[in-house]
């Protein structure tokens, strides 16, 4: 008697999911699989830190550039080497505050007379800025969200990122709409080209319409952006309206960062009982 043989079920079958006629069930996993574990861990919103995976702590910094001039004081690199070192030591307040800012929030926002918690930080759950979030959240008590993507240089998830909330995504259009959805606020720090992406994008959608929510977007050191991208020179141009600039605003130090923030989320989702706010 023939032995019976069953084919194997499409939800199985490995080499149909990694194919491109299973794209769009790949894309579907990335928005359902997150918003099941989002609901399962009581996540209602978040504060987004965005900033350069480059940046380093201080002590990180100062560690490297003595390595520096201990390795490469006679090699032909050196003062190229030297620069760089010098540069991370320079910019690596910008990971003290991120650290310093994220404290503060979680701390606020443990301390909040709700049932639920609110307002977790959220990031990329890499290296450099997103660390230093990851960081400042758990140093006051608090979890941190990681929305980690696969790219050729393999971005590793940091140490800090509360492990039940670490994602890994794909797609980049599926981790930003992740970015967005739960946003309250949005912090940005210094970076690069990912950086100016993720800001553009939130920035449009809200010019737009496309988020309706009352989102506060923060952008750190108004002379590091303002030397990045001519603001100004948009309105002369005319290709963005002065009203649009109200869109965000500048901070220069934790102090008046947290201030802002705080204040936008007592007058918009923690009013007069309304602790939700108005949503997309």
């Amino acid at each position: 008697m023939a032995k019976k043989r069953h084919a194997v079920k499409a939800y199985k079958n490995e080499r149909f999911l990694a194919s491109p006629a299973a794209r769009t069930i790949r894309i579907l996993s990335e928005f359902h699989e997150p918003e099941d574990r989002f609901k399962k861990n009581g996540i209602i919103d978040t504060i987004v830190f965005f900033g350069s995976a480059r940046l380093i702590s201080e002590r990180a910094a100062k560690r490297n550039l003595s390595k520096v001039k201990k390795e490469f004081a006679n090699k032909r690199n050196y003062k190229q080497k030297l620069r760089e070192a010098e540069n991370l030591v320079r910019m690596s307040h910008y990971y003290e505050d991120a650290v310093e800012l994220s404290k503060r929030l979680t701390e606020w926002s443990l301390n909040l007379p709700l049932e639920n918690n609110r307002f977790v930080i959220c990031s990329g759950g890499g290296p450099g800025i997103m660390e230093a979030a990851s960081k400042g959240a758990k140093l006051a008590g608090g979890r941190s969200i990681g929305l980690n993507i696969s790219i050729p240089y393999e971005q590793y998830v940091n140490q800090y990122v509360t492990p039940e909330l670490s994602f890994e995504f794909h797609y980049f259009f599926m981790r930003k709409f992740w970015f967005a959805y739960l946003a309250k606020a949005l912090v940005v720090f210094p970076g690069g080209f990912g950086t100016m992406d993720e800001l553009m994008e939130i920035l449009t959608l809200m010019q737009t319409g496309k988020i309706k929510k009352e989102m506060k977007i923060i952008i750190y050191d108004k002379a590091y952006w303002n030397e990045i991208i001519n603001f100004d020179a948009f309105v002369k141009f005319g290709t963005v309206s002065k009203r649009d600039f109200k869109l965000f605003e500048f901070v220069d130090s934790v102090d008046d960062a947290f201030e802002k923030i705080k204040n936008h989320f007592t007058k918009h989702y923690l009013h007069n009982g309304n602790h939700y706010g108005r949503e997309e």
